[in-house]
């Protein structure tokens, strides 16, 4: 018991530091915990998983890939294929038969598997797995249709990929027991198992979608009630027929994205920290599973090695391009689309299920399926992990590199912060629900969003991706908060931001800083003081540093009433002055700053005032008497 809980505690470590890492060096997540597990399992022998767990690790890492698959659902809108839905559908039909068949005749001919075991993992392969595909479109921050293309791909072909290798399993069992058998015999009833499977995950989706909103679950009871669902339609499915669970579990939390629950959309932090919780785990204990044995056998060997390339440079590539082709995609998106496609947990999972299958089948080679399948994950994250941005950019479809700016609120001081940072190259969005207050985004030519923000259908009509940081400055103080709190998890908490700070005494007590986004000045203003002070002609400015012109000599140069409000690095990313924190300014950057009208001397007033009526008189000189037209004709 201490050992297993020792075990917990250290895949638990390993897994959240691996991905700590990631997120500190930019590295892909996956690779640095299949490293972790190397270390930990073969290399340094810290711990055994099997050993551990012994015949609970298989129904462990069983429920955590159908857990993973149903939150993967949960982020499918089918609002989303509009753009996509042609080649989504033919990736999931066009494109497994073919990737099917090209992984078997490269498993035969190149790695040199038997036919049977060939067969089988050529099925597998057709996954490629949102455990890695999202984060990579994550990180890589890729064009819209591209990007959905593979986060449909990689979550509907996992549970076909393991329809596939449950057809090829079924098929020569039914031989080894009978010879002569056809597949007629085996394919029919598995589509009627995976029909059944889905409708028990739809019927269940349904349920959730009226009880849950309905009052029928207390609130604390929603999140346990759902994955106790979750889990226990993945073992009825499976009861039916082997795999047909994952099946069961992506059709319910597809459906449950496209039933607009309510309800669900206060367990999103909770499904998503699973959801990296469970990535994590289950990545450290099947690479620490792996055998020495299997990992220098398939290095004795160049036929392995060939058929990795094969995979990532014919395979991949054939399939996508013969299943794509006649489709709108345009070209570049075809190839950035027939280069990605790493594998992940789903691959190694059902390989390590099959290999014994067919040990006891007597077919030989089978055992090579664990170390190959970890092969496979390690090879195609790695080419995929760190070449994703490369390969982006070279055919034109990055998205917008530089972080983006989500403001909250249309009034005159949201729309010249706006105008500000536009010019300034970042990417700004004005999201308000009046389309009169957006009036003057429309007229400045600013990009605006009409509609209810905290809405739910808000996440399918406006992509939040781009934007890394959220300003609430509307007239309404609570309102501010609670889109704050609300994008919190999604932002961080640490990247929203508000007005509002400086309210009155009431507002500061009745809204718990807890749930306020960062206030916005370093003294805090509010609404109020913002709009008294655009009254009495205050205005933003931005002042560029460098080396010989600091921030000192910056703050010389403006009134002494400014107010800074943030600075802009040379990279796009923003740092704001708040009542919390104070960044530090370098050679590069732009201070934007909201500052009183610079006040001039009497003489200097007066000089310019003679000068503006020289330059009318000579004005109206030249060009004669004007006509108003209510007055009639007039002189300059």
């Amino acid at each position: 018991m201490e050992e297993q809980a020792l075990v917990i505690a250290m895949v638990g470590l390993l897994g959240i530091g691996a991905q700590w890492i990631a997120w500190r060096t930019g590295w892909p997540a996956i690779v640095l915990m299949l490293a972790a597990g190397f270390l930990a399992g073969p290399v340094f022998d810290l711990f055994d998983p099997k050993e551990a767990f012994g015949e609970l690790l298989s129904p462990m890492v069983s429920i955590g890939v159908a857990l993973i698959l149903f939150e993967g659902g949960l982020s499918l809108n089918v609002r989303e294929l509009r753009h996509s839905g042609d080649a989504v559908w033919r990736l999931a039909t066009i494109g497994v038969l073919v990737g099917w068949a090209f992984g078997s005749l490269a498993g035969f001919y190149i790695a040199g598997l038997v036919w049977p075991v060939a067969i089988l993992f050529g099925g597998i392969l057709v996954v490629t797995g949102p455990t890695v595909v999202l984060p990579l479109l994550r990180q890589s921050n890729v064009k819209t249709r591209p990007s959905s293309i593979l986060k449909w791909e990689a979550i509907v072909n996992d549970p076909t990929g393991a329809l596939c290798a449950v057809i090829a399993y079924e098929y020569f069992r039914k031989v080894a027991e009978s010879p002569g058998a056809s597949l007629f015999e085996v394919v029919p009833p598995l589509i009627i198992a995976a029909l059944l499977a889905g409708a028990i995950g739809y019927a269940a989706a349904w349920v959730i979608a009226y009880t849950f909103p309905r009052g029928g679950v207390p609130e604390y009871l929603k999140v346990p009630v759902l994955f106790t669902v979750v889990v226990g339609v993945f073992v009825l499915s499976n009861a039916i027929e082997h795999e047909a669970g994952l099946v069961a579990v992506t059709v319910m939390g597809v459906a449950m994205a496209n039933m607009n629950v309510q309800s669900l959309r206060s367990i999103h932090p909770f499904k998503e920290n699973i959801a990296v919780l469970l990535v994590s785990g289950i990545f450290i204990l099947l690479s620490a599973s792996l055998e020495w044995e299997d990992l220098t056998y398939l290095g004795t060997t160049w036929r392995f090695g060939a058929f990795l390339l094969a995979l990532l440079f014919l395979v991949r590539p054939a399939t996508v391009l013969i299943s794509l082709l006649g489709s709108d995609v345009p070209w570049n998106e075809r190839l950035f689309v027939a280069w990605i496609a790493p594998r992940g947990i789903v691959l190694v999972a059902i390989s390590g299920l099959f290999a014994l299958r067919l040990g006891d089948l007597g077919y030989a080679g089978g055992e090579l399926l664990i170390g190959l399948s970890f092969a496979v994950v390690v090879a195609t994250v790695v080419a995929h992990g760190f070449t994703i941005d490369l390969v982006a950019r070279w055919l034109g479809i990055k998205g917008v590199s530089r972080p983006g700016l989500l403001i909250v609120g249309s009034t005159p001081w949201t729309i010249s912060l706006a105008q500000e940072m536009k010019d300034l190259g970042t990417p700004v969005m004005v999201v308000d629900p009046s389309w009169q207050r957006l009036g003057a985004a429309r007229q400045k030519g600013l990009p605006f969003y009409h509609g209810e923000i905290l809405n739910e259908a808000t996440e399918h009509n406006l992509d939040l991706a781009p934007f890394q940081v959220l300003v609430a400055a509307t007239e309404n103080e609570a309102y501010n908060t609670l889109v704050c709190n609300e994008f919190a998890h999604e932002i961080g908490r640490d990247s929203v931001y508000q007005l509002g700070e400086a309210g009155s005494e009431h507002d500061r007590h009745a809204l718990p800083p807890s749930l306020r986004g960062r206030a916005l000045f370093e003294s805090g203003f509010g609404v109020s003081d913002v709009h008294e002070r655009q009254q009495q002609g205050w205005r933003l400015r931005k002042t560029k540093l460098s080396e010989e012109f600091d921030f000192e000599d910056a703050q010389q140069t403006l009134p002494e009433a400014t107010h800074m409000l943030l600075l802009l690095r040379s990279s796009g990313v923003m740092r704001f002055f708040t009542h919390a924190s104070r960044p530090e300014p370098r050679a590069g950057d732009t201070i934007i700053s909201f500052s009183p009208p610079v006040e001039r001397k009497p003489d200097e007033k007066a000089a310019r005032k003679a000068e503006k009526a020289t330059a009318e008189s000579r004005e109206g000189a030249r060009t004669g008497p004007t006509t108003d037209p209510d007055t009639g004709p007039q002189t300059a």
